[in-house]
């Protein structure tokens, strides 16, 4: 009789512990925000758990400088000197922010769930880039 109870139990039980699991994970999805400090505890969390190494700072944020021909009869901007950086570092065009992940890590990391995780938590319309250190 003990048995036959026991089977008739064991599916609510194995529902209601699922449900625990999906309550504790949403949760944390809900504690969980586009601040710097609870997104790099998300991913910390995620991939580094010990040493917890991934960390996010601003983006490079740098002004245009032009460089006029003589034709153009233009101010020449030229100080002593001159840096090029790529498209993404320049300000309104570049990311808002960058994730650094540790070397060693990188071949260990899921790449998808690491672009979704900070996709699924950033702010909407900041952008971002990924560097290893």
């Amino acid at each position: 009789m003990i048995a036959f109870l026991q089977c008739l139990t064991k599916p609510i039980d194995l529902i209601y512990k699922d449900w625990v699991k999906s309550r504790e994970k949403d949760w944390y999805r809900l504690a969980h925000n586009g601040q710097v400090c609870k997104l790099e505890k998300v991913l910390n969390d995620e991939f580094d758990k010990e040493k917890r190494r991934i960390y996010i700072d601003d983006g490079d944020s740098f002004a245009q400088e032009y460089i006029f021909t003589q034709d153009e009869s233009e101010k020449v901007f030229l100080g002593d000197t001159l840096f090029v950086y790529s498209d993404e570092e320049y300000e309104n065009t570049g990311v808002d922010f960058v994730v650094y992940v540790p070397a060693e890590l990188v071949g260990k990391i899921n790449h998808h769930k690491l672009n979704y995780l900070i996709k699924y938590y950033k702010l909407a319309g900041k952008r971002y880039r990924i560097e290893t250190i």
